[in-house]
């Protein structure tokens, strides 16, 4: 098939005010092919939702998905953010850390359900992120586990503190986390020091597994950049969305 296809779709950008953050919020929606609001659809719910569109290309690879019959039709949540105050939402220890959280599960997913078809079970409903946009979306699941038991994550930067977080836990057994980290990762520098992702997701996946959750984990070479992000993001999604 004609790659041009997959280009076409339809992205619906909307501006919610939220009152955690005493701000808006941006959120870009992509709506399947043959999209039908009388029907009910998955969701994937993205961190960093500019990028993911943008770097990604989500939009691309679900139509894709779709278009070769791989998978049923599904939405994406694209969840904007502002890169100056990133760590601080996403990060535990991060000043805007409980806000976004709330935000997210009290603003956020409210929202989407009142204007667009997203079924509303945790096991079709689906949170992904990039680094520490991984992190983040696992302290989603942990903070409310009625809402998130899915986490797709793309070299998640689980900072001892997420790692202590996780150790606290007894029992993970509702927890299904899609995992990838890339080989060249080991000596990333980032705001707030020099860490090792390849041993961050190891131990990361070593203390979930032993807390009963269901991980699908995997290692590639690869770089802690998009480029390696954009090839590993169909397999992930089709982990979720193919079962």
């Amino acid at each position: 098939m004609d790659d041009s296809v997959f280009l076409k779709r339809t992205i619906v950008k909307h501006t919610l005010w939220s009152e955690r953050l005493q701000e808006d919020r941006k959120l870009r929606i992509y709506l399947p092919p043959g999209y039908n609001e009388l029907l009910s659809y998955p969701v994937v719910y993205c961190q960093d939702g500019e990028e993911f569109f943008n770097f990604g290309r989500i939009a691309t690879i679900a139509g894709k998905l779709i278009l070769e019959g791989d998978v049923d039709p599904f939405i994406i949540v694209g969840v904007e953010v502002n890169v100056a105050v990133r760590t601080q939402e996403y990060a535990p220890f991060g000043a805007r850390f409980d806000q976004y959280l709330a935000c997210f599960a009290e603003e956020i997913i409210p929202y989407v359900e009142q204007n667009y078809p997203v079924r509303r079970s945790p096991n079709e409903r689906i949170v992904a992120g990039d680094s520490l946009g991984g992190s983040v979306s696992l302290h989603l699941a942990l903070r409310y586990p009625e809402l998130f038991t899915r986490v797709l994550s793309l070299s998640g930067a689980f900072y001892p503190l997420t790692l202590e977080w996780i150790e606290d836990e007894t029992d993970l057994s509702w927890l299904e986390i899609n995992m990838v980290v890339g080989l060249q990762e080991r000596d990333y520098k980032t705001d707030t020091g020099v860490y090792d992702f390849v041993q961050l997701n190891r131990d990361a996946k070593k203390l979930l597994v032993d807390r009963g959750a269901k991980v699908d984990y995997r290692e590639k070479d690869g770089r802690h950049l998009w480029g390696f992000w954009q090839k590993e993001l169909p397999e992930s999604l089709l982990y979720f969305l193919n079962t």
